[in-house]
């Protein structure tokens, strides 16, 4: 059995956790890197800037906090992506979703699922569109593509 003391630290541990993340999206979805210039947190754009990868997904075209819904499987799904890229020219997507674990492997299927549900969500909305989708570890700003659809 579990102390006060132990029940007390680990909730103030997930409370800063959640609260960190949390800190951390609202900053993300505040950053555009172009050739206008850039705006949001100097920190955060220069690691995203030190991953060439990154810097792509983060111009004025990008959404942030993209509400999405529909059905999967007789299942009715609302989300959020955190990000998504569309070029129409291309008929191409690019989702992105932000994680900020230190451990990734700890809930990489359950992410990896996430965003699954939002490139077949998607697909129903743009139907002749490849779509991507990527996880951004915030712990050290990697990129990792864990979904492709192509038509």
């Amino acid at each position: 059995m579990k102390t006060l003391h132990e029940i007390i630290s680990e909730q103030t541990r997930t409370k800063y956790a959640t609260k960190s993340g949390a800190d951390m999206h609202t900053q993300l979805q505040r950053i555009t890197i172009d050739e206008t210039g850039d705006a949001g947190n100097p920190d955060l754009i220069n690691k995203i800037k030190s991953n060439p990868q990154l810097v792509r997904f983060f111009s004025a075209q990008s959404k942030t906090e993209v509400p999405i819904a529909g059905t999967i499987k007789n299942k009715f799904i609302s989300r959020r992506i955190d990000r998504l890229c569309i070029d129409k020219q291309k008929k191409h997507i690019d989702i992105i979703d932000y994680k900020t674990d230190t451990a990734p492997d700890a809930y990489r299927a359950k992410y990896i699922a996430q965003i699954k549900e939002y490139a077949e969500l998607l697909s129903a909305i743009y139907l002749d569109f490849s779509i991507d989708g990527y996880i951004l570890w915030t712990h050290d700003f990697s990129l990792e593509q864990v979904a492709n659809k192509q038509v």
